[in-house]
């Protein structure tokens, strides 16, 4: 099975950019769709965005579309969230997750992914 782990999370003042990474290792990430999901405080984690194995099509949630951009490099076995115009809404625990099962269609719903890595904190200053 693959293992993820995420990187790049940190402390930016609102408008700001980060980059968030997710690194795949144990089986090729193209053997998986990926998304991001985030985990804001005392809320259920949520949908952020997600891209097909090989990154032709993609999925956003209304709240980042525009803003966050989510790609994937398998050559790298690496997936990333590019993220611009950060808000204070923003702040969360951030999920990199991976599915085998749906790899063509990328699917916003969380128990459709298998795998999940740890999570890195997002943290946005007003």
């Amino acid at each position: 099975q693959v293992q993820l782990v995420e990187s790049g999370g940190g402390l930016v003042q609102a408008g700001g950019s980060l980059r968030l990474s997710c690194a795949a290792s144990g089986r090729p990430l193209s053997n998986y769709g990926m998304a991001w999901f985030r985990q804001l405080p005392e809320k259920e984690r949520e949908f952020v965005a997600a891209i097909s194995w090989n990154g032709g099509t993609t999925n956003y949630a209304d709240s980042v579309k525009g803003r966050f951009t989510i790609s994937r490099d398998n050559a790298k076995s690496t997936v990333y969230l590019q993220m611009i115009n950060l808000k204070p809404e923003d702040t969360a625990v951030y999920y990199c997750a991976g599915s085998s099962r749906w790899r063509v269609r990328p699917i916003p719903d969380q128990d459709k992914y298998d795998y999940w890595g740890q999570g890195t904190q997002v943290t946005v200053s007003a």
